[in-house]
């Protein structure tokens, strides 16, 4: 039997994190709304066909959509039943929160019912929120049968510390809207949610920010996985070694912010891009990418 580890709690630092965000480059705005709707077509069918590279697909679970600049109570979609790895910007569709498809939208309009009530919803609620994230990730959706939520064990994982919560009333497929409204509710003002037996969902401020969020999510769940399943391992009772209140707050401030997880989603963007070769082009003219 190993020997049993007395774990210590973390000495508290005795300075905060320097704050980086003003080395970080200002988020870009596009003043024209016809323009930004272009550019945010575009790079939500990056968006998807990046979790497509990652595999986040599961047949056609999973969505992300972003909220239409033009139309404030309409946002983009995936129409249901074509491979993340195939979407492009015609492809998307216009709803509305009220279900209906609009005639923006591309030639297949079957709209994921789960994506309506789910994203509608938290659209409606938060109108901070410009992208919403979910899908039947590998690691979120394993992590997420425990019911509880990621803790502050690396310096990763403190960019959700106290931003996102557990949805802990599974009721199957979501096909009514209470139960989307159940959800948001939920989620309240954090910007991510583990959605008990189900999988992950971020919602956030930009698509690039929800990427990086939802791809770091993922990760910290498979590490807090392969943590605790370690310290088991080794007989330690006590699980994995916390980091401190103080220390996970202002760690989280700094590498949680919107600003930080746009910056860091900005090079999933530039690799597809490189991989692809192709970057935005408005049909006005003289605009490329954004960074």
């Amino acid at each position: 039997m190993a020997p049993e580890v007395t774990q210590r709690p973390s000495k508290s630092n005795t300075k905060a994190p320097r704050d980086r965000s003003n080395d970080l480059p200002d988020i870009p705005a596009i003043s024209d709304l016809q323009q930004q709707r272009e550019f945010l077509k575009f790079r939500l069918a990056q968006a998807y066909r990046i979790f497509g590279k990652y595999g986040y697909d599961e047949g056609v679970a999973g969505h992300i959509t972003v909220r239409d600049p033009v139309r404030k109570d309409c946002f983009w979609v995936n129409p249901w039943g074509l491979h993340f790895k195939l979407i492009q910007p015609e492809d998307l569709l216009l709803v509305n929160h009220q279900g209906v498809v609009q005639d923006e939208s591309g030639p297949n309009r079957l709209l994921n019912r789960a994506a309506y009530m789910i994203h509608a919803a938290i659209h409606e609620k938060r109108p901070d929120v410009m992208c919403a994230a979910h899908s039947h990730s590998l690691y979120g959706r394993a992590f997420s049968t425990l019911g509880i939520p990621v803790e502050p064990i690396t310096q990763d994982s403190c960019a959700f510390y106290e931003d996102h919560v557990v949805y802990e009333n599974f009721q199957g497929i979501v096909d009514d809207r209470d139960e989307g409204q159940a959800i948001a509710t939920a989620l309240g003002g954090c910007k991510a949610a583990i959605l008990k037996n189900h999988g992950l969902l971020v919602a956030t401020k930009s698509i690039e920010s929800a990427v990086f969020f939802f791809m770091s999510l993922e990760k910290c769940c498979r590490v807090q996985m392969l943590a605790d399943g370690a310290a088991a391992a080794r007989g330690i009772t006590a699980n994995t070694m916390k980091i401190d209140t103080e220390s996970a707050r202002a760690t989280g401030a700094i590498n949680g912010s919107e600003k930080a997880g746009w910056f860091s989603g900005l090079v999933e963007f530039q690799l597809l891009e490189h991989e692809e070769g192709k970057k935005f082009e408005s049909s006005q003219g003289g605009f490329g990418s954004r960074l």
